[in-house]
């Protein structure tokens, strides 16, 4: 091969490297580009909690902190053993009732069912039961679900959820209680639980904006002068202040306005109806890890107990029949 030939080859080589550089730089760009022009919404609830609260979803108050972005007040109950033994599968129910014919404001303004979602606070070194561990029967009951520890290192923390809120209102939990033998950290006696459920979208978001499942307000006190209506966007509401300024408030798509052109409305006025039909309650109860040492000591003494009585009733028996006798001598 002569010299110009393995020049020519040299420069077909280095154009084919910057050809496959520039592509794959050009996908890069292209993919976070995109991701900033167009982000995801996020629906993951109650992974929010996550954002907010990293260390821990229970404030030092005791409340969850699901409750600072679904305001609505909800009942959650929760089903758990009253005591456990060490290193044992049981399930813990979550109840997350509402009313299923109840239709709620969807991000994009149109209406649909309810969503449901739930947290499990167990005590440490309880954890969600590996699948070789739960019984057949509790599988059945648990279902297709998969449940999120809260953080890498708390999985006695699980988050499960969104899920369908027709299917699922009650969420059932298999839980592994841990071993005192086999783990120094655990120790046997008495341990809270705590739950929050929630049904149906927030009202804000983490970073603390408004969703459209919410109540808007007038920023000022004034009259309506115009209400114009965007597809996508939601409702203007242009109000002309006392001074001649006007300030518009924008209702996004879904909730349905309750104010008219040429009302008086005054500052933090409701301009919308309140379209939250869900909501987050949360249960706090409390679990017994049980040595089972304890209990057969606990039997032992009972029957000791009762042999004693039996004893004493026989010798009293006895000494009554002594004393009939030492009568008729």
């Amino acid at each position: 091969m002569s010299k110009s030939d393995q020049t020519a080859m040299l420069h077909r080589s280095i154009r084919a490297t910057w050809k496959m550089a520039l592509v794959a730089i050009a996908t890069v760009t292209f993919f976070l580009t995109s991701d900033i022009a167009l982000p995801q919404a996020a629906a993951a609830y109650p992974f929010w909690a996550q954002q907010t609260a990293p260390a821990t979803p229970r404030e030092a108050t005791g409340r969850i902190v699901c409750a600072n972005c679904h305001l609505g007040a909800k009942p959650t109950e929760v089903e758990l053993p009253q005591s456990v033994l060490p290193d044992t599968v049981f399930k813990a129910v979550v109840k997350v009732p509402y009313d299923t014919s109840a239709q709620q404001v969807l991000g994009d303004g149109s209406k649909g069912g309810l969503n449901v979602g739930a947290v499990l606070m167990l005590p440490e070194g309880f954890k969600i039961a590996p699948s070789e561990r739960v019984p057949e029967e509790l599988k059945e009951e648990v279902g297709d679900l998969y449940f999120q520890p809260y953080s890498e290192d708390q999985d006695n923390i699980v988050l499960v959820g969104p899920l369908p809120g027709e299917q699922y209102q009650e969420i059932v939990f298999p839980v592994l209680s841990p071993d005192p033998r086999t783990d120094a950290s655990v120790t046997y006696g008495k341990y809270a639980v705590h739950v929050g459920g929630n049904r149906g979208r927030g009202q804000v978001y983490p970073a603390g904006n408004q969703s459209n499942n919410a109540v808007y307000k007038a920023s000022a006190a004034g009259t309506i002068t115009q209400i114009t209506s965007e597809e996508g966007v939601g409702y203007q509401v242009s109000i002309e202040t006392a001074e001649g300024k006007t300030v518009v408030d924008t209702v996004p798509p879904g909730p349905e306005l309750i104010v008219s052109e040429g009302q008086d409305v005054t500052a933090s006025q409701p301009l919308n109806q309140d379209p939250n039909v869900g909501g987050f309650g949360q249960a706090d109860t409390e679990i017994v890890l049980q040595s089972a040492g304890r209990i057969q000591w606990l039997l032992a003494f009972f029957a000791l107990v009762m042999l004693t009585q039996i004893l004493l009733v026989l010798k009293k028996k006895q000494v009554e029949k002594v004393q009939a006798a030492e009568m008729n001598f």
